[in-house]
C-alpha cells in the first residue's frame, strides 16, 4: 500500500512539473514589452564592425519565452544573417527588461514570442 502511494505522488508530482514547463505559443492575452521596444532596440543595438565591413544585412529572428514574472529566457536565433549580427540579436534579447507576461484562463503563463530585428546599414 505504501509503496502505490508513494507511485501515486511521484505521478502528480510529474504531471504538475509538465503543466509547469508549459511552454504556449498562442495565449488569449499575449505578452507585451512594459516599455518603448522600438525605442530600447534602436539604442542598444550595435551594428557589428565585422557585419559592417562585409556589408551584411537583413533581418534576425529571434524566439524567446516570456515567462510568468515577464522575465525573458532561451533565446534562440530562428533566421540567421551572420557577420556577428546573430550574436548581437540574442545579446539584445537577453539584456531586455521584463515583459508583461501572457495570460491564458487568467492565468500568467510562458509564452513563446518571436521579434525580428532588422540590421540596415546606412548609405
Amino acid at each position: 500500500m505504501f509503496i502505490a502511494c508513494l507511485l501515486f505522488t511521484s505521478v502528480a508530482f510529474a504531471q504538475n512539473d509538465q503543466k509547469e514547463k508549459t511552454v504556449f505559443t498562442y495565449v488569449e492575452k499575449m505578452p507585451e514589452p512594459g516599455f518603448d521596444l522600438p525605442r530600447y532596440l534602436s539604442g542598444n543595438l550595435h551594428y557589428p564592425d565585422s557585419a559592417r565591413r562585409s556589408g551584411i544585412q537583413g533581418r534576425v529572428i529571434v524566439r524567446f519565452v516570456v515567462n510568468e514574472d515577464g522575465h525573458i529566457s532561451d533565446p534562440k536565433v530562428f533566421k540567421s544573417i551572420g557577420g556577428g549580427c546573430d550574436e548581437e540579436a540574442l545579446r539584445l534579447v537577453e539584456k531586455m527588461p521584463n515583459w508583461k507576461p501572457g495570460e491564458q484562463n487568467g492565468k500568467k503563463v510562458k509564452v513563446y514570442y518571436t521579434l525580428p530585428l532588422t540590421f540596415k546599414l546606412d548609405n
